[in-house]
C-alpha cells in the first residue's frame, strides 16, 4: 500500500514567521503587549560567540527552526541543548518540492560587530552530510545571505574555519556575484542548514533525505 504524502503545516508556517518577526502586525502587537524586543548580540569572550557546552538556555532560545515549510515543504527540525553540546536535528523531506531544514538566530539589535576578526570557527560533529553556514549583515527577512558549505564525517569532531573572504553571497540559493562583500561589523544573524541543493540549482553531493544530526559545541570568531 502506498503511503500518503504528508500535508503542509500552515500552523508551523505561521509560527516560523512569528518567531522571526516576519509578520509586521503580529510582531508589533506582541511587542506592545509583552515588551519583547530583538535579542542582544552574543558577548564575545576570547572569540567565543556561543559555547553550547555550558548549560545556558538563553544561548539556544534565540535560535529557531527555519525549514522548507515556508515554501510549502514538510521538513522539520529543531535545536536542543544538553550533554555538553547543542543538537541540530530533524528530518529533511523532498516532498512538496522541499528539501531543506535550518536553524537561524533572530536578528540581533544592535548588530554583532566582528570587524576585528577574520572569520567564524565551528566545532561540530556531523553525520557525513554537507551542511551550510550563513551570515547576514542586513535585518530584512529575505536579505542576501553569505554562505559556506562544509562536509562532515560520521561521529567525528571537526573544526571548521570559515574566512569572511570565502563566503558566497546568495539570494534564495542563487549566487549574487555583483553583491557587496559581507560587512563583519554589522552581523545581524547566523544560520545552519542542511539542503538538497548547493547553489544555482546544483545538487548537494553529500545529501541523504531523512533523519539528520549535527552536534554543535562552539561557534567562535578567529583572528
Amino acid at each position: 500500500m502506498t503511503q500518503s504524502k504528508r500535508s503542509w503545516d500552515f500552523g508551523r508556517f505561521v509560527q516560523t514567521l512569528d518567531f522571526f518577526d516576519s509578520i509586521p502586525v503580529v510582531s508589533w502587537v506582541q511587542a506592545m503587549m509583552s515588551g519583547s524586543q530583538a535579542p542582544q548580540p552574543p558577548q564575545v569572550q576570547d572569540g567565543v560567540l556561543f559555547d553550547f557546552s555550558q548549560a545556558d538556555p538563553e544561548q539556544v532560545a534565540i535560535w529557531g527552526a527555519l525549514d522548507d515549510v515556508v515554501m510549502g515543504g514538510v521538513s522539520d527540525s529543531g535545536f536542543q541543548a544538553g550533554d555538553g553540546a547543542a543538537r541540530f536535528t530533524g528530518t529533511v523531506s523532498t516532498e512538496n518540492s522541499g528539501g531543506f531544514a535550518s536553524i537561524r538566530t533572530r536578528n540581533f539589535d544592535p548588530p554583532l560587530n566582528l570587524a576585528t576578526y577574520r572569520g567564524i570557527e565551528l566545532r561540530v560533529q556531523g553525520d557525513g552530510q554537507r551542511y551550510k553556514f550563513f551570515l547576514r549583515d542586513r535585518d530584512g527577512w529575505d536579505a542576501i545571505a553569505y554562505g559556506y558549505s562544509f562536509d562532515t564525517t560520521p561521529n567525528e569532531w571537526v573544526t571548521v574555519q570559515i574566512p569572511f573572504t570565502e563566503l558566497t553571497p546568495v539570494f534564495r540559493a542563487k549566487t549574487q556575484p555583483e553583491a557587496q562583500p559581507l560587512d563583519p561589523g554589522n552581523i545581524r544573524s547566523l544560520q545552519l542548514m542542511l539542503s538538497k541543493f548547493e547553489y544555482d540549482k546544483a545538487l548537494n553531493p553529500h545529501f541523504t533525505p531523512g533523519p539528520f544530526c549535527l552536534v554543535v559545541q562552539t561557534i567562535a570568531a578567529f583572528r
